[in-house]
């Protein structure tokens, strides 16, 4: 008995599917170049000379609305695609084993076996793409939601709000303090960003908003003593937070929704340029709603 063609796949199922379509035309735009021959080499583990067959490309194939991404070595081919919408699936078609090297004979199905996962694997560690956002979406549901550490919890940050873009733009300042900061230095600079007087903060309500920030990761205690230190992932996820709350939300909305703004705000006219492109789109594939 021969071995006339056999399949390898790799599945990795994601706990988060809302995101996984997103994830993988993530992977689809940053590996276009996976089929060229140095790419090719590290993939499959197999030297490529001038008189190797080609073409070597990557080949985009989109059936319906699911995207597959083929990468082909002579006869054999290596393809990705989001299953069932939840799971990233990485298959190796083998169609000629004697071009890895191995007899079709089914003895050989253990080192066919071996060659098709190492490849799959391979294939993974060579993708590479710009943004980690899966583990960024984590970090933000982290932050933005409630914790709970050691039957503690903590309440959320949430984007946005006035107390919390205060608090982040304090611990910027306190990031710089060599030897950390107390309970009445959060309390003169926080009220002032509010509008409040910083008679009206209680030691309560300051404690409330150090216990959160501290069991969020975005402060510590020094050990001993009543002085906290912004931790790196405090400065981190305050800068960001707040840079893009200051350069990208407030002007960008304040372009795309108040009437009353300028009409030639160049983000509103590319919104519009969508909007009636979205419109005509849908009109074409009926898939408008009947009036």
């Amino acid at each position: 008995m021969s071995i006339s063609q056999i399949e390898f796949a790799l599945t990795q199922v994601l706990d988060r599917p809302v995101h996984g379509r997103i994830f993988f035309e993530e992977v689809i735009r940053e590996n276009l170049d996976l089929g060229r021959p140095d790419n090719i080499q590290l993939i499959f583990e197999r030297r490529v000379t001038k008189r190797t067959p080609g073409p070597f490309r990557t080949r985009v194939v989109r059936q319906g609305v699911i995207a597959s991404l083929y990468v082909d070595y002579k006869s054999n081919r290596l393809k990705q695609y989001f299953k069932e919408g939840r799971a990233l699936r990485t298959e190796l078609v083998v169609n000629d084993p004697a071009e890895f090297g191995i007899n079709r004979g089914l003895a050989n199905l253990p080192a066919l076996r071996e060659l098709g996962f190492r490849t799959n694997r391979r294939v993974l560690h060579v993708q590479k793409i710009s943004q980690d956002f899966v583990m960024s979406e984590a970090l933000f549901r982290e932050v933005t939601g409630p914790r709970v550490v050691d039957e503690q919890r903590a309440s959320a940050l949430r984007f946005g709000d006035p107390t919390v873009l205060a608090l982040f733009s304090v611990l910027l300042v306190f990031r710089l303090l060599p030897a950390g900061f107390r309970s009445r230095d959060l309390r003169e600079h926080l009220a002032p960003l509010l509008g409040d007087d910083p008679s009206q903060w209680t030691q309560g309500r300051l404690t409330y908003q150090l216990r959160r920030l501290r069991l969020h990761g975005l402060i510590a205690r020094e050990v001993g003593t009543q002085r906290y230190h912004v931790t790196p992932r405090g400065q981190r996820v305050a800068l960001w937070f707040s840079r893009c709350h200051a350069r990208l939300f407030r002007p960008a909305l304040g372009e795309l929704l108040p009437d009353e703004f300028s009409k030639d705000a160049r983000l509103r006219h590319a919104l519009e340029t969508f909007d009636r492109h979205l419109e005509r789109y849908l009109e074409r594939v009926k898939l408008r709603p009947a009036a």
